[in-house]
């Protein structure tokens, strides 16, 4: 398939609490009623099905192993060849992979969502624009902290102890150095309106192009 006649495939990522849903989200909605989808690396953690419910409790959420990687690339692969996928949705009160699946039909855009979509090179070579969302580490895990207590219900302690012993290693070991293979850099996430307005502008371009390229 011609790069004219594929999808556009936008990878963003960053570290936890960067702002990079905000990023995807705000590209998302400006192209609202266009043909767009986002792919979440987060409903890709692996089926946990063979392991006791106390086993699963250990799973490290933020390391590449977690994750079914294998899988999302196919998808994402079936997705530029413009077919349809089953997309996987993930039970994180069971810890494993929900037998339910989410019909997602492709779409001219993709916006690949997640933590470490820079850290797989396979990945990377299916992207067109990869951006990275870098913010600061204490704007982060306070961000985080809101997030959990308002959200999820986890203490302030818990917290805390999960950010210094698993988050910040992972992000520091994995997150951090997939910078290095991003297109553009963004600082500060969603509220970094200016960057979100040139990745709107680009997009729109090749969208244009590749629309006048087929008449």
């Amino acid at each position: 398939m011609s790069n004219k006649n594929k999808p556009i495939v936008i990878g963003v990522t960053g570290g936890s609490g960067s702002g990079k849903t905000s990023v995807s989200r705000a590209i998302y909605n400006h192209f609202s009623g266009h043909s767009i989808l986002m792919l979440e690396q987060d409903f890709y953690y692996k089926d946990q099905s063979n392991l006791s419910f106390e086993e699963r409790l250990k799973t490290n959420y933020d390391h590449p192993f977690a994750f079914d990687t294998d899988l999302l690339i196919d998808h994402l692969k079936d997705l530029i060849c413009y077919q349809p996928i089953e997309k996987p949705v993930y039970d994180y009160e069971a810890h494993t992979r929900s037998s339910q699946v989410i019909i997602q039909e492709p779409k001219e855009v993709i916006i690949l969502e997640g933590i470490l979509i820079l850290e797989d090179k396979r990945l990377r070579d299916l992207m067109d624009i990869k951006v990275y969302v870098d913010t600061d580490d204490d704007i982060r895990i306070i961000r985080r902290i809101k997030r959990d207590i308002e959200e999820r219900g986890r203490t302030l302690d818990s917290v805390i102890e999960q950010y210094l012993t698993v988050v910040k290693p992972m992000h520091n070991q994995f997150i951090e150095p997939s910078k290095k293979h991003a297109d553009i850099i963004i600082p500060e996430g969603g509220r970094n309106q200016v960057a979100i307005d040139l990745m709107t502008t680009k997009i729109k371009s090749i969208l244009e192009y590749r629309m006048d390229d087929k008449f």
